[in-house]
């Protein structure tokens, strides 16, 4: 087990924030999680037995949640931006999964995979309840509707790739 502490001052300050708001202590898992993964791009092992110490757990409470999520990753950070292009049937049916691997193709990455400057993944999305505008993709806070290729390009080299 690593002694180098994982989770700053700052991030134990904002998870205890939480204790009043809930009824336990397990309740604050999914909260600490995603305060870790805000400001490390990803929750390493290490931060799940913080985080386990912190809230009282059993570090494998705090892995079954972690694990239960598709958002987290704990191998290694997600890119600057996470590029999440829905494929749900609406979008599928409108070029989504067409414009996904346009998307990967130009990253020269994987679907699920970081580009080598760190700057995006691209994953996909089961929906983004954005079927009016099929197909599209969430990237940080802003809904890109109706995507084709020549807007993921234009995203692209907005992020950097």
């Amino acid at each position: 087990m690593s002694s180098q502490r994982i989770l700053t001052d700052e991030m134990i300050a904002e998870i205890k924030a939480f204790f009043p708001r809930y009824p336990t202590r397990q309740a604050v898992t999914l909260p600490a999680l995603h305060i870790v993964n805000e400001r490390l791009r990803h929750v390493p092992l290490q931060a799940v037995v913080e985080i386990a110490e912190l809230l009282e757990l059993a570090p494998a409470e705090v892995q079954d949640t972690l694990s239960f999520y598709g958002y987290f990753k704990q191998d290694k950070p997600h890119g600057e931006t996470r590029a999440w292009v829905c494929r749900s049937i609406a979008c599928a049916l409108r070029g989504g999964e067409e414009v996904m691997r346009h998307m990967c193709d130009r990253a020269g990455i994987h679907q699920g995979e970081t580009t080598a400057n760190g700057k995006l993944t691209i994953e996909a999305a089961e929906c983004l309840g954005g079927c009016d505008f099929a197909p599209c993709m969430l990237a940080g806070e802003t809904l890109h509707k109706d995507l084709t290729n020549e807007k993921a390009d234009e995203f692209l080299k907005k992020a950097g790739v």
